[in-house]
C-alpha cells in the first residue's frame, strides 16, 4: 500500500534524518521525501510518501506523532489532496527526431531550460501521473540524467 503523510514540524537539527530512520526500522520504504518552511520559518512541512503494510505505515504514523518535534501529522491518502512534484531532465537530441520531441514536451507543458549539442534539459512541475507520463514519453529518445524533487502536497479545500 502506498500513502502519503504530511507532518508540521519544529524547524530543528536531526528532525527528518529521524523521521526517515523510523520508516525504515518498521519496514515502511520511502518513496519521495519533501521538506521545507511553510509560511512560519519556525515550522517545517515534511511529506513523505510511503509503501508498505498498512500496518507498518499506522506504526510509523503513531510513532511520528509521539514525538514532540511533530506538531501535527496528516495522513493525506485518507483526505482530498493536491500534490506537485518537479522533475528535471536531459534527454539525448537527435537531429532528426527534435521537432517530435519538442512537441512531446509542448503537450506535456515542459519548459526548455538548458540546450547542448547532444542534449536538451527540461523542467516540469505537476502531479505524480504527469510527471510519469513525460518520463515515458521521452524514454525511447534516451535519457542521459533525471532528477526528481519529491512530491509535495496539501489537502484540498479550507482545512
Amino acid at each position: 500500500m502506498r500513502r502519503t503523510l504530511s507532518a508540521l514540524c519544529r524547524n530543528e537539527p536531526g528532525v527528518l534524518a529521524m523521521m526517515a530512520r523510523e520508516c525504515g526500522k518498521y519496514d515502511a520504504n520511502i518513496l519521495s521525501l519533501a521538506a521545507g518552511e511553510t509560511e512560519n520559518p519556525q515550522v517545517s512541512r515534511i511529506v513523505l510518501c510511503v509503501e508498505g503494510e498498512d500496518e507498518a505505515i499506522d506504526k510509523v504514523g503513531r510513532y511520528l506523532e509521539s514525538l514532540d518535534v511533530v506538531i501535527q501529522l496528516d495522513d493525506l491518502s485518507r483526505n482530498d489532496f493536491v500534490d506537485r512534484e518537479l522533475v528535471m531532465i536531459k534527454v539525448a537530441m537527435d537531429p532528426a527526431r527534435t521537432g517530435q520531441l519538442m512537441q512531446v514536451f509542448e503537450v506535456f507543458r515542459a519548459h526548455v531550460v538548458g540546450m547542448g549539442r547532444e542534449t536538451v534539459t527540461v523542467e516540469m512541475s505537476g502531479d505524480q501521473n504527469r510527471v510519469e507520463g513525460l518520463i515515458r514519453m521521452v524514454a525511447p529518445y534516451g535519457i542521459k540524467s533525471m532528477c526528481r524533487s519529491g512530491m509535495i502536497a496539501l489537502k484540498r479545500g479550507d482545512e
